[in-house]
């Protein structure tokens, strides 16, 4: 299993709720996308990001697919229009 995990900063809170909305969305919809959690910051600390999205795919292949599935590439459109800062991590469970 490959965990994919994005944390984000936006303008503001409602672009970072938007931001969740779409990424949910995706739910059931992209078939490399075996789970989807995603969540606002709640403690809004200085180093806190706004959204954070955890994806999980069977492997690397599977993110693959995500990262050219049409669905995904619509919602990424979207989010580079809107992000401030991204960053990603992603790792193979043990």
């Amino acid at each position: 299993m490959l965990t994919h995990v994005v944390c984000f900063q936006f303008a503001d809170q409602d672009t970072a709720r938007e931001a969740r909305e779409r990424l949910l969305a995706m739910r059931g919809r992209v078939p490399a996308l075996l789970d989807i959690e995603c969540g606002l910051d709640i403690t809004r600390s200085p180093r806190s990001h706004d959204l954070a999205l955890i994806t999980r795919h069977a492997d690397g292949a599977g993110l693959a697919a995500y990262g050219a599935d049409p669905v995904h590439g619509e919602v990424l459109v979207w989010i580079k229009e809107h992000a401030k800062n991204v960053v990603a991590v992603d790792f193979l469970s043990e």
